[in-house]
């Protein structure tokens, strides 16, 4: 593991040194692939006829509203609070950090097409305080969104990225010297944080001809008091025992469970193979993310949530799933209620 600050290194350039970047191009570790542009005919007629009935909540995803203003001034035990999809923020001690923020009203490119919001922020954007730093996972859009980083920049300190994903926040009016962008394995320190990004099996591009032209990582956020560590998007690989022998265990694993499908089972994991990460990693309390807020794949909008909670209620593993917006305190990882059985108002068990 190197420990560096990519603030004066040129954020479009120079990628030719990293071990992910072969032939012109980023890739995983075992030479995974995406499903490609061949796929796409199928998975567009299999979105056309084999769509869940319950692809989005006929009733309204709870939410609490979070009080933005009390934040900088709370001093006491850490706090995480999901914000949608994998939308976090953390409070260490007032310091503020937020994981993937995208507070569009859409997962896509256009404001007026693409996956729309099950809900509602749970604040308001223009109340939100200084942020001490940004994490970003990738640069697809439900992960990066434009809008919200010019929404954002001037209250941010630093941005943390993988390789090349800074290009697109500095042509977006950050400036280049809050930006750091690190490789696998590389750390940086910044405040009283400690952050490592470490391997994802995934893919990148914001358009059809920049594919894997920026790097995918997970990431390793370590304080003085706790260690969490948060999926981003990815596959099931044996990447998160190396994880797990290197920075487990873990307080907290933040992991990916939604989106899932055999079309793209190289590049997202069902709830089973996130379950198994959870334990590669050694975690101890699991959080499920990429869920409930946007639709994007073909299963049922509550299906990820409710098969993980039994799998995990099978195998003993703590889940917690807090409503959007509840405060969970790191020092206390209590048992949270399974809101989106209400929400769905059916026997979500039995239909599964």
């Amino acid at each position: 593991m190197s420990t560096m600050s990519c603030s004066t290194q040129s954020l479009d350039s120079g990628y030719e040194q990293s071990p992910q970047f072969r032939q012109g191009k980023f890739q995983n570790g075992d030479d995974v692939s995406a499903a490609g542009l061949a796929k796409l005919p199928k998975i567009i007629w299999r979105y056309m006829f084999e769509k869940s009935n319950a692809a989005m909540p006929e009733k309204p995803i709870p939410l609490v509203n979070i009080d933005m203003a009390s934040l900088t001034g709370k001093q006491g035990q850490p706090e995480i609070y999901r914000l949608g999809h994998s939308s976090l923020l953390l409070n260490f001690s007032g310091n503020i950090w937020l994981l993937d923020p995208v507070f569009s009203k859409r997962a896509s490119p256009f404001s007026w097409i693409g996956p729309e919001r099950f809900h509602p922020l749970p604040f308001e954007l223009d109340n939100l305080p200084d942020i001490q730093g940004v994490i970003i996972s990738h640069d697809h859009y439900d992960h990066l969104d434009r809008e919200t980083i010019e929404a954002i920049a001037d209250r941010v300190e630093h941005f943390v990225t993988p390789l090349g994903v800074g290009k697109y926040l500095q042509e977006w009016g950050v400036a280049q010297e809050k930006i750091h962008q690190l490789d696998w394995w590389q750390n940086i320190e910044l405040g009283a944080l400690s952050l490592t990004a470490t391997p994802a099996q995934h893919f990148s591009g914001r358009g059809l001809t920049d594919r894997d032209e920026t790097l995918w990582a997970s990431w390793v956020i370590q304080s003085e008091q706790h260690k969490l560590f948060f999926s981003g998007d990815t596959g099931y690989f044996d990447g998160f025992k190396t994880i797990g022998e290197r920075f487990g265990p873990f307080d907290l694993t933040i992991m990916e469970n939604g989106a899932y499908d055999k079309d793209w089972a190289e590049v997202h994991m069902t709830p089973e193979q996130t379950l198994q990460a959870h334990l590669d990693l050694r975690g101890k309390a699991l959080m499920p993310v990429h869920n409930g807020t946007f639709d994007l794949a073909l299963h049922a909008w509550y299906e990820p949530l409710e098969r993980l909670a039994e799998l995990a209620q099978a195998q003993w593993v703590p889940l917690v799933t807090p409503k959007i917006g509840e405060a969970l305190p790191l020092q206390e990882l209590y048992t949270t209620s399974p809101w989106w059985r209400a929400t769905a108002d059916i026997q979500v068990s039995a239909a599964l």
